[in-house]
């Protein structure tokens, strides 16, 4: 389910409100966007996978150059340190995305 599917159901829920007299949080309604504008946590969960991606980058070219015999062992361990640290953080973002996910897919409507 997407960031639109929820703005969408979201909508559809004020509508069905506003149709039979109920309640109406403003918090329910989506947030007027431009076609080509994207959100805060959009911005920031591209820029997080870019990071983690060229740190993963970085060790692997690292773990070449060694292997070449230009490089010290003591980089090659400490890119490789990074770039691990770097790719459990993203592994736990998903993991917390993934457990919001379900538990938005739980509440009741």
């Amino acid at each position: 389910m997407s960031i639109a599917d929820i703005n969408n159901a979201a909508a559809a829920y004020a509508r069905t409100s506003q149709l039979t007299g109920g309640p109406q949080s403003s918090a329910l309604s989506p947030a007027p966007q431009s076609p080509g504008a994207t959100s805060e946590f959009e911005r920031i969960l591209s820029d997080t996978l870019g990071n983690t991606q060229q740190a993963l980058s970085a060790a692997e070219a690292t773990s070449q150059t060694v292997a070449t015999g230009n490089a010290d062992l003591v980089d090659v361990v400490t890119s490789i340190s990074a770039a691990e640290v770097t790719l459990e953080a993203a592994i736990a973002v998903r993991n917390r995305v993934i457990e919001a996910y379900q538990e938005i897919m739980r509440l009741p409507i």
